[in-house]
């Protein structure tokens, strides 16, 4: 049997971890006891305590490994991948660290590894759908919505996070780079926002993010854009913590004391955005893309509504973005995705095969991505 390391043990982690122990032998790491006392009690899965910045423990723990999995914070994403890439293994990487993936590139091929990084639902699914279309016709422009939510809405935030708060943030603060023309164009987070309706919600507010990451470099794309979606109302919240300067890195005297403002306001947020256990959640997502195709301008818009698994507890941004993860796991341990090197998502879409065994994996696990094409009038 196959051998699995999972690093992380978090929301998706946990999900990730259920879903790959029933067909391959699984090792939960984590630096938190309590996420793995979890498994203990519940899975055959074996674990172990340990802290992923010390190098020389995550050689012995990978060592006899056939895959690695990377569900650890961003800020420690690049880091982690880097080591992991020295011990030779391939992985699959869901951390979506701030920095530019393909820096590892040159060095993923020297040491023969397939390293899938950005694998969750956007970054992600998106990155796999818009590389599948690619292949296929000229793409003049990709519009991605996407949120993950709460059903109950509860003032003041209407929000509750998925992740950690300080990945969230992170969302609220970095600059969000889109293609206009052709041209790469950096946006204020938050920036840009207007009401949209989609079904079944109804009316959500969607701003800039800078969710198209690797696809500004590997996509030859004249318009591309991805924006957050929330409950009308949140950001003017938001905007006014970040315009406050609670979000800011650098640390601030307060008496005999220094501290983050970003370490402060994720400590406070955490409690008020946390999901409760079982809570109904969902996950949204809208993608546009638009083109040519056969000599004809041609549409294709995708959707995805899925909601809280009540049989298996799983949240919806847990399993819309672990299962994807685990759908690709799959593809490389079955031998069906073997390039080498830094590869995002949409280098998997652009194998037909490939992308037809993901949207396949996911639909047997009830997350369904439905799709609607149209001929668009002659400009």
């Amino acid at each position: 049997m196959k051998k699995i390391i999972v690093f992380g043990a978090g929301l998706v982690g946990k999900a990730i971890i259920l879903e790959l122990c029933k067909k391959y032998k699984v090792i939960a790491v984590d630096i938190d006891k309590n996420k793995l006392q979890y498994f203990e009690k519940i899975q055959p899965v074996n674990t172990i305590q340990a802290d992923i910045s010390d190098v020389k423990s995550i050689q012995k723990i990978i060592k006899n490994a056939d895959l690695v999995i990377g569900a650890v914070p961003g800020f420690l994403g690049f880091e982690f991948l880097q080591n992991v890439i020295k011990c030779g293994k391939n992985i699959v990487d869901i951390s979506f660290f701030p920095e530019d993936p393909f820096q590892l590139d040159k060095f993923a091929k020297e040491q023969n590894v397939t390293a899938v990084v950005d694998c969750g639902v956007a970054p992600g699914m998106s990155n796999l759908i818009l590389g599948y279309h690619n292949k296929l016709m000229k793409v003049e422009s990709f519009e991605c919505l996407v949120g993950g939510l709460p059903f109950e809405r509860s003032l003041p935030y209407q929000y509750k996070a998925p992740f950690s708060p300080i990945d969230i943030i992170e969302e609220y603060t970095r600059p969000a780079r889109i293609m206009e023309n052709g041209k790469i164009i950096t946006k204020p987070a938050l920036s840009d926002a207007e009401y949209v309706d989609i079904k079944p919600i109804g009316t959500l507010e969607a701003f800039n993010t800078d969710g198209l990451r690797t696809l500004l470099k590997t996509m030859k794309i004249p318009n591309m854009k991805e924006k957050t979606l929330r409950y009308p109302g949140h950001i003017e919240y938001i905007r006014v913590l970040r315009e406050t300067g609670f979000f800011d890195k650098e640390e601030i005297q307060i008496g005999n004391m220094k501290i983050s403002p970003i370490d402060f306001t994720s400590k406070l947020l955490f409690p008020k955005w946390k999901l409760e256990a079982d809570e109904p959640e969902f996950t949204l997502m809208e993608i546009t893309i638009k083109g040519i195709e056969k000599g004809k301008r041609k549409q294709y818009k995708y959707h995805l509504f899925d909601e809280f698994d009540e049989k298996t507890k799983i949240s919806s941004m847990a399993r819309t973005t672990g299962y994807t993860c685990t759908a690709v796991a799959d593809l490389i341990l079955e031998g069906k995705f073997n390039q080498k090197g830094i590869c995002p998502p949409e280098f998997i879409g652009a194998k037909a095969d490939c992308f037809e065994n993901v949207i396949s994996y996911l639909k047997d696990r009830n997350i369904n991505y439905k799709v609607e094409k149209s001929v668009l009038e002659n400009m």
